[in-house]
């Protein structure tokens, strides 16, 4: 099977189970890199958050929207810019973390169940490697 249409059936497929397993949070699998990033950067500003996880803005504000009316975020004004919002994660979120963590351990081990550890270490760092050369492809246009 072509390479990209390989990558693109697991990543759907992968997406929709983690969809079924988030639903008890009311997330989904589009939310949680968000989630993880602020955890790494709490004040961080919409638009770098955005950057960061490389989803467009107008996505990033749908996700943060939806992350806040479900108590998981709250925005505070930017101190040194008043028309800028910093990000933050609320207590729920912090509490919940370690349970999302796990529950996604959980799909990545069910995906992989049929791989070795080594198999798994060089899986992931050949798509390390392939990610960071699609980046710096992007970053050249």
């Amino acid at each position: 099977m072509h390479f990209i249409m390989l990558n693109s059936k697991i990543f759907r497929s992968t997406q929709g189970y983690l969809d079924k397993v988030l639903k008890k949070y009311e997330l989904s699998s589009g939310s949680v890199p968000y989630i993880f990033t602020l955890e790494k950067n709490e004040g961080i500003g919409q638009n770098k958050l955005s950057k960061e996880i490389g989803n467009d803005k107008a996505m990033s504000a749908r996700t943060i929207t939806k992350l806040i009316e479900i108590d998981f975020v709250y925005k505070k004004q930017d101190e040194r810019d008043s028309r800028a919002y910093n990000l933050y994660l609320t207590e729920k979120a912090k509490e919940l973390i370690p349970e999302i963590r796990k529950d996604i351990k959980t799909v990545v081990d069910l995906v992989t169940e049929d791989l070795t550890e080594e198999e798994k270490r060089i899986t992931t760092k050949s798509l390390k490697k392939i990610l960071d050369r699609v980046q710096r492809l992007k970053d050249e246009e």
